[in-house]
């Protein structure tokens, strides 16, 4: 077992024992999980945009990456309260001397704590039908070392795309003031099939005819 698997297993169990401390779940790594392939009753996380160093053992080259591709499957037996996580973390191909063999990425903790973060929203939101409260975008500390290259990366050889962190904070933050605006629209709208205009156009012609029946009418001596 290399260390950042040690590494991702220990950060899970102890905020899993936190999450939910009633269940029992598990970790385990599959370099076999494809996306999209799900056994009946399992559930999905992608997530699209981790940071991660790679290491070729042949070279000894190393570089950095900020399109780190992780899959985990998961499934909870409710029953039993016993929950297991599938995960994949998708690999690299070194662009200097263009093994064949695509190496492992490691993470520092701390930017696994923010991808257990993540897993456990989305655990929370599909097992449990909870709120699993808002995402965490993980932007690289350290700069990628150069644009993605797809023909090197295990994760684009399957289909799966990547995205910018700045284009998906820009794309959430439209979506929020679309929604702001909408709403306060909403708000200073007038909607004249309302009950309380309703009410008050009925007062209105009740008044007119009222006074038209009045102007009608022989004057009281």
């Amino acid at each position: 077992m290399s260390l950042t698997t040690c590494e991702w297993k220990k950060v899970f169990y102890e905020k899993m024992e936190v999450a939910k401390p009633t269940d029992s779940w598990e970790l385990i790594m599959d370099p076999n999980l494809k996306p999209g392939e799900l056994a009946p009753g399992w559930k999905q996380y992608l997530e699209q945009h981790a940071s991660g160093r790679f290491h070729c053992s042949w070279c000894w080259h190393t570089w950095q990456s900020a399109n780190v591709v992780i899959l985990f499957h998961f499934y909870l037996d409710r029953a039993k309260r016993t929950g297991s996580v599938r995960m994949r973390v998708f690999k690299q191909l070194c662009y200097e001397c263009g093994t064949a063999r695509l190496d492992e990425s490691s993470m520092l903790e701390e930017n696994i704590e923010c991808l257990v973060d993540n897993l456990i929203s989305s655990l929370r939101e599909q097992c449990y039908e909870e709120d699993g409260g808002q995402y965490r975008i993980h932007v690289a500390s350290r700069p990628d070392s150069g644009p993605h290259r797809p023909e090197f990366c295990e994760a684009c050889q399957e289909g799966v795309v990547h995205w910018k962190p700045s284009e998906k904070l820009l794309e959430e933050a439209a979506t929020c003031s679309d929604g702001s605006k909408q709403k306060a629209q909403a708000g200073f709208g007038y909607n004249f099939f309302s009950l309380r205009w309703c009410i008050l156009w009925g007062c209105l012609c009740l008044l007119l005819a009222y006074l038209q029946f009045s102007f009608r009418s022989p004057a009281f001596l």
